[in-house]
Order: C-alpha cells, then structure tokens, then sequence
C-alpha cells in the first residue's frame, strides 16, 4: 500500500439540481435523515444498495450505526460510480440522467476531522465500498494507510482489487456543515453556471470551477 497523500481531500456527488437546498439549509444529509424528514430532492444512486446501506450494514467501529445514517464521501473525482452514471446501463440504477449535470463537493479531510472531533461527531473511513459486506471500517487517521492509496488515484479500474480500493469512503455521521465545502467541481461552464446561481444569497460561497479532469 502506499502512504496517504500529506492533504487529502474527500469528495461527494450531487445532482445540481440539489444545490439551493443543500446550501439553503446549510448541511448535507445522509440518507437516512432524509428519509426521516421526506426530503425531497433529485436521488442519485442506486435503491437496492440504499436500503442496504440503511437497514443491514453497520459500521462496526461506531457499533450501533448503519452505513446509510452518515453522509458518504470518496477520496476520488471521477470515481467508479460517476462511471456508472456517464455510462447508464447499469440494470440497477435509479438515476439515468449521466454525469453531466452532477457536481463534485471537495472539502478537505483533515478540517472535517478536526471539525467533526471538536463537535463530537461520529466518522470514519472504509477501505473499500461500504455498501459491501466486507468492507473494514476505522476511525482513527493512524490507519489511513489500510486504504489502498494507487487503487485510489488509478484511472484504469478493470483489475478488480483496483476497482475495490478505488471506492473507499470516508463517513460523516447525520449532517456535513455546508461550511466545510471547499470546491464545487462542474463537467463544463453550463453546469458551473447553474451551480453558482443555486448559491445566490448564501453566505458560505465555495469556489466553483469547471473541473473536466474528474469526468469521463
């Protein structure tokens, strides 16, 4: 394995569609916050691998929590699942609209874990998809090294232990503060317009920048 990049920075999809919200309120949601408050938004996934996330998979080193009560981030742009979308064949997904029109969130990792210990709130960190059975899970920075760092930084994900490390995912638990956005990253300036619109009148104004790297 190789080690951590010195600053690592995390990354979640979103539909731009949902970005007034998001911001508006001031926080993501995990899914199941949004389920218990019948939030309405543009769902971006896959249902079966929800409601496992929701009902079946713990994340055993916070014993008690479910995968689909923390809001999931990558440690990758252009991820396996943004594949997926540009690709939209997959027989299991919800969302077929391709990658266009969905954004990256960057925040950086070691100002959430900073954040999250000083509010007292649960996170940790897979070392592959934790929508899997097997996947680890930790919660100390000390063992970022169980994550499988060139998986997660390759572009050719056809080997499969690639295509398991490249989708390690770091967990906040409930809520992630709008505040620790750092960067919304758009497929091309139409998308980058509409991003920057949905945040008029918001106080926090992450960077937004055409980022056509992390699409394919």
């Amino acid at each position: 394995m190789s080690p951590p990049p010195s600053e690592p920075r995390i990354y979640h999809i979103t539909h731009v569609g949902n970005l007034e919200s998001i911001a508006g309120r001031g926080e993501l949601w995990s899914d199941a916050v949004c389920r218990s408050k019948s939030l309405s938004h543009k769902q971006v996934g896959m249902s079966a691998i929800k409601a496992r996330r929701l009902l079946e998979l713990e994340v055993d080193c916070h014993p008690g929590t479910k995968v689909g009560e923390y809001v999931p981030f990558y440690f990758c742009a252009r991820s396996i699942m943004l594949f997926l979308f540009h690709r939209g064949n997959h027989p299991d997904l919800d969302y077929t609209g391709g990658q266009r029109p969905l954004v990256h969130l960057e925040a950086d990792l070691q100002e959430v874990v900073q954040w999250a210990k000083s509010k007292g709130i649960r996170w940790a960190f897979s070392d592959r998809n934790a929508g899997t059975r097997y996947a680890n899970f930790f919660k100390d920075l000390s063992e970022l090294n169980k994550v499988n760092w060139n998986a997660v930084a390759a572009t050719d994900f056809r080997d499969s232990n690639v295509k398991e490390g490249k989708q390690a995912e770091f967990l906040v638990y409930e809520a992630f503060p709008w505040s620790l956005v750092r960067r919304i990253g758009t497929c091309d300036k139409a998308v980058a317009k509409s991003a920057t619109k949905a945040l008029t009148g918001v106080r926090h104004q992450p960077v937004v920048s055409v980022e056509a790297g992390w699409y394919y």
